[in-house]
């Protein structure tokens, strides 16, 4: 028997140790979504190459690992622990250690009438007829086995439910924050956000770690815009680099909702960050929006799958990607156009900047489109830090690091521009800078920067 299929039947050990303590105070429709979760992991285990969707990123390493399920131990995190990481002029911020919330780190104060905050294991107690109309009817766990353990294992998250009409001006904030452990351990956050018709809000996913060690952050997030609703995602992404992070967005947009999604991956030795949303009502807007920076041997994986189902909709992707050291991207950029969602304007666009000879980029733009009255394009780039550029702020007296901070932020500042101006943009730029000024500080890791440009470009009309 191999490894991995080893690990396999550990899982369904660790999901029976699981499910004896879950049963104890979770309804029957839960267990059942857990049970038939868990069947499909089992039957097609973990993504290989063979897999198109994950071509490019071998998650080999997390099927041999023996990850444990964290279980129910007492978080021992102080609120001086977490001061570096809380948002100024926040609405709300919600802490969750090794994927439980704690209610003792979190502030839920002023939030007024409308809102609804809490962790997701506590909102299933109180009204679980309200989180079963939602949880589990948009990720697809025949798609991707990451899902389908996320929704064996989850038992806590963010539940936030805004009613209609209500308006938030500053973000909600969730906090993730794993902790050490004497060995491998697997953490799955399992998130609920709910925007009914004509309201706005923004939420800031973001996840740390407060130290080292091998933990599998396996997050799900489904957010749901109601017809009309205004909201806007953060997802980011700062742990250690012997840290493995998954994370899946679905989002389900009603008649003539927007959603913006922002993603930041600064940390993490293999990241993958998927985001997915449907436009199910005419008239809806999307916008994905990203920057991924990676050293050393990370590998920052990027899939994006836009599915416009209903006419007049519209979605723009812009990513961006720097990459130095041995460090290895992965964009895979998908629009799907079905045949009733005529008059749909999509336009998928990837920038990548290589800041060594080692740095990797696999770009991967892809239309899928079955209406005829269509306005789509995509392309993708793949260049390296501008010699003559770098030549001429040398030749004004700036020196080696401040020159190529200012062409680093520059290029970066494209996905920053496209983030509305608030509080949850501010932590952003903040995050962006410090660690594009520890990028600029390091020693160039190949001659890329010293040679010419070399550019490919490609661009299809559809």
């Amino acid at each position: 028997m191999s490894t991995a299929t080893q690990n396999i039947d550990h899982y369904l050990r660790s999901f029976t140790e699981f499910q004896q303590q879950a049963a104890e105070d979770e309804p029957g429709w839960l267990g059942r979504l857990r049970e038939a979760a868990l069947a499909r992991f089992l039957e097609t285990g973990f993504p290989t190459t063979r897999d198109e969707d994950w071509r490019f990123t071998n998650v080999s390493v997390i099927a041999r690992t023996p990850f444990a399920w964290a279980g129910r131990k007492a978080s021992g995190v102080s609120q001086a622990a977490l001061g570096s990481w809380r948002i100024q002029n926040s609405a709300a911020q919600l802490v969750f250690v090794d994927g439980r919330w704690v209610p003792g780190l979190s502030a839920l104060a002023g939030l007024g009438k409308g809102v609804t905050l809490s962790g997701l294991k506590d909102q299933i107690g109180k009204q679980p007829e309200l989180v079963e109309a939602h949880l589990g009817r948009y990720v697809d766990i025949r798609r991707d086995p990451f899902p389908a353990l996320n929704t064996a294992f989850a038992e806590d998250g963010a539940f936030v439910h805004l009613r209609r009409g209500t308006v938030l001006a500053e973000p909600i904030h969730l906090l993730f924050v794993s902790t050490a452990g004497e060995t491998p351990r697997m953490i799955h956050p399992r998130n609920l956000l709910v925007v009914e018709e004509e309201s706005q809000a923004t939420v800031l996913e973001e996840y740390v770690s407060l130290a080292g060690g091998a933990v599998l952050s396996n997050g799900v997030t489904e957010l749901v815009a109601g017809e009309s609703a205004h909201v806007v995602h953060y997802m980011i992404v700062r742990e250690p680099q012997d840290a493995f992070h998954i994370s899946t967005l679905r989002i389900e947009q009603g008649r003539s909702a927007a959603v913006a999604s922002h993603s930041l991956l600064l940390g993490g030795g293999l990241v993958r960050n998927n985001v997915h949303p449907v436009l199910g009502g005419e008239g809806g807007e999307c916008l994905i929006n990203g920057l991924f920076v990676g050293d050393g041997h990370q590998h920052l994986d990027n899939y994006m799958l836009v599915e416009h189902a209903r006419p007049h909709s519209s979605s723009r992707q812009f990513y961006n990607g720097i990459l130095d050291g041995h460090a290895h991207g992965v964009f895979h950029g998908r629009i799907v156009v079905h045949k009733d969602a005529q008059k749909t304007d999509a336009k998928q666009t990837n920038r990548n900047l290589l800041l060594s000879d080692e740095a990797q980029i696999d770009t991967k733009p892809q239309l899928e489109i079955y209406a005829d009255d269509v306005k789509c394009t995509h392309g993708a780039t793949i260049g390296q830090m501008d010699e003559n550029s770098l030549f001429y702020l040398r030749s004004r007296g700036i020196d080696r690091v401040a020159a190529r901070r200012l062409l680093l932020s520059a290029f970066a500042s494209e996905c920053l521009a496209r983030m509305p101006a608030d509080a949850a943009r501010a932590h952003a730029g903040q995050l962006i800078h410090q660690h594009l000024l520890s990028l600029a500080n390091s020693p160039s890791q190949g001659s890329a920067e010293l040679s010419q440009p070399a550019e490919r470009t490609w661009e299809e009309v559809g």
